[in-house]
């Protein structure tokens, strides 16, 4: 049961550190590693692993350990009504005369694009990620005033 634990973990560790496309460049990196396997064995061992392919920042699909916030179940999902009425808006901190929105994943983009066409005279523009948009205030504005501007986007902020 050693081997198979240190396997485990040495299959682990290489497709984490690694962009392994394929079963037999699995087994190549495994015997480079010490251990030698039938690809039987391999495909076992990955499937108890939950191991999946995904595409890599360059588009190979490569190996993937699951991420555990994957598995976790919500207790009652929403209704797509009740997600089109969230605005995606978590937080909003200052400094100076920049401001950091978080949002949920995959919100930003379309937040920011409101928010630039928006009528507010107190945010010179935006820039946005996936989850987070960085705004530039206007001189002279306060933080109260771009909050002001800011709740018809993203409902109450306070």
């Amino acid at each position: 049961m050693k081997v198979k634990n240190s396997r485990m973990e040495a299959l682990k560790m290489l497709i984490s550190s690694m962009e392994l496309g394929s079963q037999e460049e699995v087994l190549q990196a495994l015997e480079k590693e010490g251990f030698k396997l039938t690809q039987a064995t391999l495909s076992r061992d990955l499937k108890q692993l939950k191991v999946a392919k995904a595409a890599s920042m360059n588009g190979k699909y490569v190996y993937v350990l699951p991420n555990d916030t994957m598995y976790k179940r919500i207790t009652r999902p929403r209704t797509a009504m009740e997600m089109l009425q969230s605005s995606g808006f978590l937080s909003i901190s200052f400094s100076g005369n920049m401001g950091v929105i978080k949002t949920r994943p995959g919100y930003a983009s379309s937040i920011a694009y409101n928010i630039d066409n928006s009528d507010s005279t107190n945010i010179i523009g935006t820039i946005a990620g996936d989850d987070t948009i960085f705004i530039v205030i206007k001189e002279g504005s306060d933080k109260e005033d771009v909050i002001d501007d800011l709740t018809p986007i993203l409902g109450e902020i306070r």
